[in-house]
Formats: structure tokens, C-alpha cells, sequence
């Protein structure tokens, strides 16, 4: 649907907000998940409208050592300017070092992880695991800052659990040493993605912060992040788990699209994403396999999509997984709203 002069201008009218010297047009930015955020899905979130779209997680020592596969991650697309990179680790000359390295393959803006509440991240040190530490959080942002000429960015989370809720330290902590911008997950280390996001924590983190709030956690339609913003007051919105299966929201955010796309606009857009996935992956088998949770996404909310998901999952040929995959999308219907609240999301497949 195309959408109405009132939309148009409204989209028009959002507020751009700044990371250092860059301004971003909108305030709706994909958010880093690990084993989604790859460049495909990235420069498709761009098309659709997102301002911004940080890569997933990227070891700092993996960017130091030069590991084939880290550097793999921060392949970008000329559109993606200015290009996020978000590293994580826990000691300082690691993650100045990554950063440097980072900036080095093309980053203008470095994200340091903060949030990532899996294990095997937060028992070296490193994501939420930096909470527990304010100290040594600021210790590494500072000399981030200090010995590149990058803007560093942090996302948080609300803190470890509920009796150590300490985002208001962090913020002053990192504004003071520097940091250009921070998001917050509005959930606990504990809480990992159970639960509700506390949004009037975002509105307590905004109050208290001299330096721009992106807000995170729950919103899994336009209509939320639209009410994220003016409950809160956050400079803008990373939207996660409301993009799988759906990066029309930023279309619809931005008002390039009025309500859900058409099943042909549907498939145009899951097939172009298979591709450019197949190109990324270049290799068939394995590309095609972890494709997968990206189309049982797409498939949320239409109809026969259970008998869909079942079908694919073994389908590892390129022909037999178009002549499943095009007919499904080109005549499902919708038999719920597309939205993100039920969707099927493991903890080790979004790190922050």
C-alpha cells in the first residue's frame, strides 16, 4: 500500500539523531543479534528503511589475531555508511587493539557489548559479565576513546539481576570517559529474554544521561516503538526480535509501507534476501541450512505455515527449496498480525 501524504510527512518530520559527526536520518536501527545481523540482513533492514544496522557481536581478539571467520563478520555493503561494528571482550589492550582493527576494515562507529547474557560470553568477563565491574567498563571505554579517533558506543543491559540494578552508574561512568552514544536492553542479565522489558528503566537511563539513549527490548511492532519513544524520551529504537521474519517494520516506521506487504512483495523480498544470504554463506549446503530460521520467521502468522516449517527442515537442494518456498509465499494469507511477541527466539541466537 502506498502510503498517505500525512504519513509521508510525518516520516519526514522524525527527529535525526547523532553518534559523534554522524547524523542518521530516522531513529529506527536494526539491533545486533548474533547469527542474524550478517550483512544480507543488514543492507535489507537499510533498503527497507532502518537508519542504522550494527553488526552482531565480533570477537575483539578474533579481529586482533585476524581469524578468517571474525573477519568475515564485518564484510559490509558501501550502503552501509556509517558502517557500526560491535565488539565484545574484557581486557583492555584486546579490545583497543580489535577496535583499532575494526576501524582499520572500514568502521566508522565501534559498539562495545555490554549486554550479552549467555555463559560462555559472560565467564571470561566480557558482555553483561562488564556490568558486574563499572570500573573496569569505563577503563576500557576510555582508552577506546583515548587511542582511536572512532566514536565508541556501548549497549547495556539494566544490570546483573534485580538487586544490582546499576544503569544510572554505568551511563555517568562511561559518559565521563568519553563514550558517544549508549543503549539499553530493558531486562536484567538475569532475566536474559524472559519477562518484560522495564521501559520506565530506559526513562530513568534517559533522565540521567548526558549523552544520546537508544532504547531496546519489546518492541515488536511500529506502534511500539513509535510508544517506546514518547513513553521514554530515547533518541531512537534498536528493534530485534521484531525484525525476524519482518524487516517491513522499518518500512512501515518510516512510512514507506502502509500495513503488511502483499504476498508477492513477500516472497520479492524473502527471495532477494535468499540470495544475497547464498552469496555471503558461498556455499550451497550450508548457506541453504542456515537460511532456514529466517524463512520459518517469514513464515510466522500465514496460513499452513506449521506444515511449512516441518517441510524445510530437511531440504538442502536449491531447487526443491525455491519450489517449496515460492508457492507457500506467494499464496499464504495472513492469519494473525505480524508481530514478534510469540516468536521462537533462543538466547545463544541473539548475544545482546
Amino acid at each position: 500500500m502506498v502510503p498517505s501524504k500525512e504519513q509521508s510527512e510525518q516520516s519526514e518530520q522524525q527527529a535525526a539523531f547523532h553518534i559523534g559527526p554522524y547524523a542518521f536520518a530516522n531513529p529506527w536501527i536494526l539491533a545486533p543479534m548474533a547469527g542474524v545481523s550478517e550483512m544480507p540482513f543488514r543492507v535489507l533492514a537499510r533498503r527497507l528503511g532502518a537508519s542504522a544496522a550494527p553488526t552482531e557481536l565480533v570477537s575483539a581478539k578474533g579481529l586482533l589475531y585476524g581469524q578468517a571467520r571474525t573477519q568475515r563478520y564485518v564484510e559490509h555493503d558501501p550502503c552501509e555508511q556509517p558502517f557500526w561494528v560491535q565488539i565484545f571482550g574484557s581486557d583492555v589492550p584486546s579490545m583497543v587493539a580489535g577496535a583499532i582493527r575494526a576501524h582499520e576494515l572500514g568502521a566508522k562507529i565501534i559498539d562495545v557489548n555490554m549486554g550479552c547474557p549467555v555463559r560462555k560470553v559472560t565467564k571470561n568477563g566480557a558482555g553483561s559479565g562488564l556490568l558486574v565491574d563499572p570500573p573496569r567498563a569505563a577503563a576500557l571505554v576510555r582508552e577506546m576513546v583515548r587511542q582511536t579517533s572512532t566514536p565508541i558506543t556501548v549497549k547495556i543491559r539494566t544490570g546483573w539481576d534485580a538487586h544490582s540494578l546499576n544503569f544510572e552508574e554505568m551511563v555517568q561512568r562511561l559518559a565521563d570517559v568519553g563514550c558517544s552514544a549508549i543503549a539499553m536492553h530493558g531486562r536484567t542479565r538475569a532475566q536474559g529474554y524472559s519477562g518484560q522489558a522495564n521501559w520506565d528503566h530506559i526513562s530513568r537511563l534517559v533522565e540521567a544521561s548526558p549523552i544520546p539513549v537508544i532504547g531496546n527490548g519489546d518492541a515488536f511492532t511500529a506502534a511500539d516503538a513509535r510508544r517506546m519513544m514518547s513513553q521514554t524520551g530515547c533518541a531512537a529504537v534498536m528493534i530485534g526480535r521484531g525484525a525476524l521474519g519482518n524487516p517491513w517494520i522499518f518500512a512501515e516506521l518510516t512510512g514507506k509501507q502502509v500495513g503488511p506487504p502483499t504476498p508477492q512483495q513477500r516472497w520479492a523480498v524473502v527471495y532477494e534476501h535468499l540470495q544475497a544470504h547464498l552469496r555471503h554463506v558461498d556455499d550451497l549446503t550450508r548457506g541453504i541450512r542456515r537460511f532456514r530460521p529466517h524463512l520459518m520467521w517469514y513464515a510466522r502468522g500465514l496460513t499452513g505455515a506449521a506444515s511449512f516449517r516441518a517441510n524445510i527442515t530437511t531440504i538442502e537442494d536449491y531447487d526443491a527449496l525455491i519450489a517449496r518456498c515460492e508457492p507457500f509465499f506467494t499464496q499464504a494469507q495472513c492469519s494473525e498480525a505480524i508481530a514478534g511477541q510469540d516468536i521462537e527466539f533462543e538466547v545463544k541466537q541473539a548475544l545482546g
